[in-house]
C-alpha cells in the first residue's frame, strides 16, 4: 500500500452492516484524505452551485447560532415549492427516520420487500419483530421486478403492508409510472402501499416519473422522499413523504417539532429560486451516467447493469473479492466504493458505484486496470486480469 496508509486496511472487512463513512475513512487516510474521491454514497456533484454553497458560507454563523423554524413552518415552504398541499407533506430527519415511524406506526403484522433493496425496509421491520415477506429479484432477469408476479406473491403470502423502491437500490432499475399506479390500484385492500422514490428525480427515460400526486387521493399510500440525496446534501439529513391528510396527520403527530436543523431549513428556503441550477444538475449527471456506464463497460469481465438512478450496479468476476477490491481502491488509489455483499439477495461479487464526474471516473478505471494485482496471490482461485477496450464511448444520451 503506499503513501504508508496502513490504517485503512481492513476497513471494509471490519464493517459489516454498512460501508464505513466518509469521516471515518478520511480520518483514517490523515493527510491524503484531501485527494479521496467518493464512489460510495451516492450524490449530486452539480448541487448546490458553487454560488449557493458561498451564500451558505457567508451565513454559516447565523444558521448555526439561532433555532430553526418549526417543522410547520419549513414544510409549508416546501409544499410551496413542490406545489403540494402542506396537509400532504412530513419532514423529517432523512427518509430513514421515516421509515421508522412508518414501520411503528403503520406496518402491523408483516410487510412485503422485493430483494435487494434499501436495507432499512427489510432490517427495520424485523428489529420490530415483523414477519418480512422477501420477493427475489433474480439476476437472470437484470433485476427487473415484475409487477403481476410481486403482487400475486404479496397476495398468497397475505401480507399486509408492500413496499416498492423506484429507482430500485442498489441496481437502479426502473418501473414506469403505469405500472406503479397498477401496482397500487391492485393492493387498495391492504393495510399500507408504501413507494420509495428516494432516487426518482434522478430518472430520465420518462417525464414526471413521481407517482405523489397520485398517493394524495388514496388511503393506503405513502410516497418517501429524500432531499439529500437529489441536492448533493447527505450530511444535512432530511427528506420527506407525501400521503393523503389523515396518514400525514398521524405520522406528523409523531415527529418532534423541531425535528429539522437550520440548516435544512435554510437549504430549502433557497430552492425557490434555485430551480433551474437544479434541473441542470440532473441533465450533467444524466450524461455523466451515460459515460460512466459505457467506461465501465469497456471491461468485458464485469457485468454493469442498466440504471436510471445515480449509481450503477455491477458485478465482478468471480475471482475478485469485493471487500478486498474496496480495501485495495481505498489504498492504492484512495477511492471510496461500496460492495454489497451486506445486502439481502446480493453477495460480495456486487458492487455499486456512484454516478460521478468524468476526472473520477478515469481514476476508477485506473484502479480497475490493476485489479489482478489484489491478493497478491493470496486467493484460493486465480485472479483475472480487467483489461478495457481501447475504444472511446459515444458522447449523446438514448
Amino acid at each position: 500500500m503506499r503513501h504508508g496508509m496502513t490504517t485503512t486496511h481492513g476497513l471494509f472487512q471490519q464493517n459489516k452492516a454498512h460501508s464505513p463513512s466518509f469521516f471515518s475513512v478520511a480520518r483514517a487516510m490523515g493527510q491524503h484524505a484531501d485527494d479521496l474521491a467518493d464512489f460510495c454514497i451516492p450524490c449530486n456533484p452539480y448541487f448546490p452551485t458553487d454560488e449557493m454553497f458561498g451564500e451558505l458560507e457567508r451565513n454559516l454563523r447565523t444558521i448555526l447560532k439561532f433555532y430553526p423554524s418549526d417543522s410547520a413552518a419549513i414544510t409549508a415552504q416546501l409544499a410551496s415549492v413542490l406545489r403540494l398541499n402542506p396537509s400532504t407533506i412530513s419532514l423529517a430527519n432523512g427518509s430513514t427516520e421515516l421509515i421508522t415511524w412508518i414501520d411503528q406506526l403503520l406496518v402491523g403484522s408483516s410487510v412485503a420487500v422485493p430483494i435487494p433493496t434499501f436495507g432499512r425496509w427489510t432490517d427495520q421491520p424485523m428489529e420490530t419483530g415483523k414477519r418480512v415477506d422477501m420477493f427475489l429479484l433474480k439476476e437472470a432477469d437484470g433485476f427487473e421486478l415484475r409487477v403481476d408476479e410481486y403482487i400475486d406473491f404479496i397476495k398468497r403470502r397475505g401480507s399486509r403492508v408492500a413496499v416498492l423502491c423506484n429507482p430500485n437500490n442498489p441496481d437502479g432499475g426502473y418501473l414506469p409510472r403505469r405500472e406503479v399506479i397498477r401496482f397500487m390500484d391492485a393492493l387498495e385492500d391492504l393495510d399500507l402501499v408504501v413507494v420509495d422514490e428516494s432516487f426518482i428525480d434522478f430518472v430520465e427515460v420518462e417525464r414526471n416519473p413521481s407517482v405523489a400526486a397520485e398517493a394524495v387521493v388514496r388511503p393506503n399510500v405513502i410516497v418517501l422522499k429524500s432531499l439529500g440525496k437529489n441536492f448533493g446534501l447527505h450530511g444535512i439529513r432530511f427528506g420527506y413523504q407525501v400521503s393523503n391528510p389523515a396518514l400525514t396527520r398521524k405520522l406528523s403527530a409523531a415527529l418532534p417539532k423541531w425535528n429539522l436543523n437550520s440548516l435544512a431549513e435554510t437549504v430549502i428556503f433557497m430552492l425557490a429560486e434555485r430551480r433551474a441550477e437544479y434541473e441542470e444538475s440532473l441533465k450533467k449527471l444524466a450524461l455523466d451516467r451515460f459515460m460512466m456506464h459505457s467506461q465501465l463497460g469497456q471491461f468485458p469481465e464485469l457485468t454493469v447493469f442498466p440504471s436510471q438512478a445515480n449509481f450503477l450496479l455491477v458485478k465482478l468476476p468471480a475471482s475478485v473479492d469485493g471487500a478486498e477490491l474496496c480495501d485495495y481502491l481505498l489504498a492504492e488509489h484512495h477511492l471510496l466504493v461500496r460492495q454489497c455483499g451486506n445486502k439481502i439477495g446480493m453477495t460480495s461479487q456486487f458492487m455499486r458505484f456512484g454516478v460521478r464526474p468524468d476526472t473520477e471516473v478515469e481514476r476508477l478505471v485506473e484502479g480497475l486496470r490493476g485489479v489482478e494485482r489484489l491478493g497478491g496471490g493470496r486467493h484460493t482461485t486465480p485472479t483475472i486480469e480487467l483489461v478495457s477496450h481501447a475504444r472511446e464511448p459515444e458522447r449523446s444520451i438514448s
